[in-house]
């Protein structure tokens, strides 16, 4: 349902799903799920004007870990009041295999400004990859009465006409949220703010949107959540990291099976000869629009974060072995 802040503004989570998706995302039939709304109360926080049930993110993943767990013998009855967090060790309690199926967290974005959350609307595919919560009042509103608990990945506001007040406000804002960044949405500026929003390092697009260049924009912030839960943060994936071993060098790699009771050097080196190709390969792809731009940033950024990886993965095999690697590097450049 709508989380209310105080007496005035409200958040509303988007996207929404119908009965449809959520049967084919948990694997429960639609009955099933009336069944369970009506005896457990796992319904859907949402109904349309039309009475067409309409589940939060939040309401897919709690039914999401409910359905792992009932398809590995948990009864119903005795599981369908627990919380979220319960649900979670519940199944990291009943083995690898059934945590691989909690869900996914999303980045939670935070949206404010009424023209804007009236476009979400109408773009929700846009949207799909996070936590969205609109909030329909001004940024001065929001300023005042504005707040949440956890964590915001991102904060994205509303200016009509961009001037130093708002750019201020919505620094304080992005401030009370603990936001991890902001983007400005505006419809009238001047290069001035735009410059000095630059220098605050904040991100700005001009409203409406190309649909294409905000799921790009929200895409980013997905990449960022990701990362920031690896051994990497951004920087770090996003920054081409430089190539530990030439092509010579993994050739050389791969003859060490015949010295070694182990193929680990020649599938390595092979899976790394393919990664070294397929990364010069993504740099070289054409682009005609910013979701384009957008999908082969990330692939390229990922392949080269698992490059690296590998290269790590075959020094450490090659430790102990490295006269003889070295006599075969030297062997295949003379070839």
């Amino acid at each position: 349902m709508n989380a209310p802040l105080n007496n005035f503004t409200v958040l509303e989570p988007r996207p929404l799903y119908g009965i449809g998706t959520v049967a084919r995302l948990t694997g429960l039939k639609p009955d099933t799920l009336r069944v369970w709304e009506r005896r457990y109360g796992l319904g859907a926080s949402y109904k349309s004007a039309s009475g067409r049930r309409q589940y939060t993110q939040s309401d897919l993943e709690h039914l999401q870990l409910i359905a792992a767990l009932v398809n590995d013998g948990a009864r119903i009855g005795e599981i369908a009041s627990s919380e979220r967090k319960t649900l979670e060790l519940l199944l990291k309690s009943r083995g690898k295999q059934l945590q691989r199926q909690l869900p996914p967290t999303k980045p939670q974005v935070v949206f404010v400004g009424e023209s804007l959350c009236n476009w979400l609307d109408e773009h929700q595919g846009c949207i799909s990859s996070v936590s969205a919560l609109l909030c329909r009042r001004s940024l001065a509103d929001a300023v005042d009465n504005l707040v949440l608990e956890g964590p915001v990945a991102l904060l994205v506001v509303e200016c009509a006409a961009l001037s130093n007040s708002q750019i201020n406000a919505a620094e304080v804002l992005a401030k009370q949220l603990n936001a991890g960044g902001t983007l400005v949405m505006y419809k009238l500026a001047n290069e001035r703010w735009l410059e000095e929003l630059e220098r605050r390092g904040v991100s700005t697009l001009e409203f409406p949107p190309e649909t294409a260049r905000f799921a790009y924009e929200m895409g980013k912030v997905v990449v960022t959540a990701d990362t920031e839960q690896g051994e990497f943060d951004l920087g770090d994936l996003v920054q081409p990291k430089p190539r530990r071993y030439n092509d010579t060098e993994l050739l050389a790699a791969a003859k060490l099976k015949n010295t070694l009771n182990c193929e680990c050097p020649k599938h390595l080196s092979d899976l790394l000869l393919a990664l070294n190709q397929f990364e010069e390969y993504s740099t070289q792809c054409s682009v005609e629009n910013w979701q384009d731009a957008a999908v082969h940033a990330s692939v390229y950024a990922y392949t080269n974060q698992a490059r690296h990886l590998m290269e790590k993965a075959l020094t450490a095999v090659l430790e102990e072995r490295e006269v003889e690697y070295t006599a075969l590097v030297q062997a295949q450049a003379k070839s």
